[in-house]
């Protein structure tokens, strides 16, 4: 797979541009001097992969209009593209693993989308979905390893740089990257620093970066289930990272738990485990704030987290 050409991210941007509202951008001394958050929770399916949804299904219509989509999602990837076929007009099948989080599968049973439960781990949901791909035709949609998902997630990176003119430091939740190589991308040449973090549970892109290569891990029950799960082989993300010397951390359990409670009680906002890890970086000193004074902002990547576990983290 090739990485997003400059072509393949303006079509992103303009339908990124046509169907979402820019995210807020909002002060959070609570995290420390010149830290601000961006709140991509706003977005209409409570994520940031919204943006890649958009993307794919567009391009997807664009070179072969008729032709549906099918992807394998622990739950926002497959909102992302279940919002943007009810937009764009088209058919979607989402591939869920059973143990899913409640609150995103009932999410996407909103959406008129066809909506297979299989397999108890990503990887066998993400083996089905090919196999459906294959059989009907389709395309499949990776929720990182995809051109026009990274070109989609790249529109955040540009978005805010014409927001924060004075940058130094942005904070990516990481899973499979695609955020990451997305922000990396969209910030090349403009020195930003961007760090990655991800669930200490499942350490693969930093397990990847380490070795300078994909490495198969041991994924642990994690909070942050949206950041969990091994890499594909070949995913082009760790490539981008490794190029760009971006640097990939981890966060403890329960310094994520930690960050739910502490950004719903203190600063007003809910957010599912993978959306608080740079939260949880940021308040366990993991990442420090930008040292040139620069601002540093954190992205808040999503907000669907089951009202029991919630609560359950509201009232440890």
């Amino acid at each position: 797979m090739e990485l997003p050409d400059s072509a393949q991210r303006e079509a992103a941007w303009k339908v990124v541009r046509r169907f979402l509202a820019v995210t807020p951008l909002v002060g959070a001394p609570q995290l420390g001097p010149a830290v601000a958050v961006k709140v991509e929770t706003v977005q209409p399916t409570g994520s940031f992969k919204v943006r890649g949804g958009l993307a794919a299904v567009s391009a997807t219509l664009e070179q072969d209009p008729g032709r549906a989509v099918v992807a394998s999602s622990a739950g926002n990837h497959g909102l992302g593209l279940a919002y943007a076929a009810s937009k764009l007009g088209a058919r979607v099948t989402v591939v869920v693993p059973t143990g899913a989080s409640a609150a995103k599968v009932s999410a996407l049973q909103q959406f008129d989308v066809r909506l297979e439960l299989h397999g108890e781990g990503y990887r066998e949901a993400e083996t089905y979905a090919l196999e459906l791909a294959d059989r009907d035709g389709s395309r499949y949609v990776s929720p990182y390893n995809d051109p026009d998902v990274i070109a989609g997630q790249a529109t955040l990176a540009r978005e805010l740089a014409e927001q924060v003119p004075g940058l130094g430091t942005i904070v990516v939740p990481c899973g499979g990257g695609g955020l990451l190589a997305g922000v990396t991308l969209g910030l090349e040449g403009t020195g930003v620093r961007v760090v990655g973090v991800e669930s200490e549970a499942s350490p693969s892109m930093s397990t990847a970066l380490r070795a300078g290569a994909i490495v198969p891990i041991e994924v642990e029950p994690t909070v942050a289930d949206g950041l969990a799960g091994n890499l594909e082989p070949g995913a082009v993300t760790v490539g981008v990272a490794l190029a760009h010397g971006v640097e990939v951390l981890t966060v403890s359990e329960a310094d994520i738990r930690s960050a739910m409670a502490f950004s719903a009680s203190k600063m007003g906002l809910v957010l599912e485990g993978a959306g608080a890890v740079g939260v949880a970086a940021l308040r366990a000193g993991v990442v420090t704030p930008d040292a040139g004074g620069r601002q540093t902002v954190v992205l808040l990547t999503g907000r669907n987290v089951a009202p029991k576990l919630l609560s359950e983290v509201l009232h440890t």
